[in-house]
């Protein structure tokens, strides 16, 4: 069965994509139980968590194209290539366990990573369509 997205930026349309996600989130997590895939750039796993689901909710179901880009996420996490390495910001609370973030990206697709350095640990903070 094919999803349709909403292309519109109505409030209906962008609670409709945050169903999608979560919906996508919750088969992609049943076909990948261990919640990672291997990074070719990073040379690391990339973990899909709590937080990376919560924040890619917020921020891709507001475009069409980042919905979109969801859909790519096993190829994306796999081949997405290092674009920007910056510190985290220290005053963002969902940042605050990261020590570093990555900006990747692979195809119409963007993605922010972030890295813990307490447990050396690459983490998927947010995936979006290229602007």
């Amino acid at each position: 069965m094919k999803t349709t997205i909403p292309e519109g930026n109505t409030p209906e349309d962008i609670k409709t994509r945050k169903k999608i996600i979560g919906d996508f989130y919750a088969q992609w997590n049943a076909a990948h139980p261990d919640k990672k895939i291997w990074n070719n750039a990073l040379q690391a796993y990339i973990h899909v968590k709590y937080l990376s689901i919560n924040e890619t909710k917020g921020h891709t179901s507001l475009s069409y194209e980042s919905t979109r880009a969801l859909f790519e996420l096993t190829d994306i996490l796999k081949n997405a290539i290092i674009l920007k390495k910056s510190k985290a910001k220290t005053n963002d609370k969902n940042q605050k366990s990261f020590d570093q973030m990555i900006i990747m990206s692979y195809g119409a697709a963007r993605l922010l990573v972030g890295h813990q350095s307490s447990i050396d640990e690459y983490v998927l903070y947010c995936i979006m369509g290229k602007k």
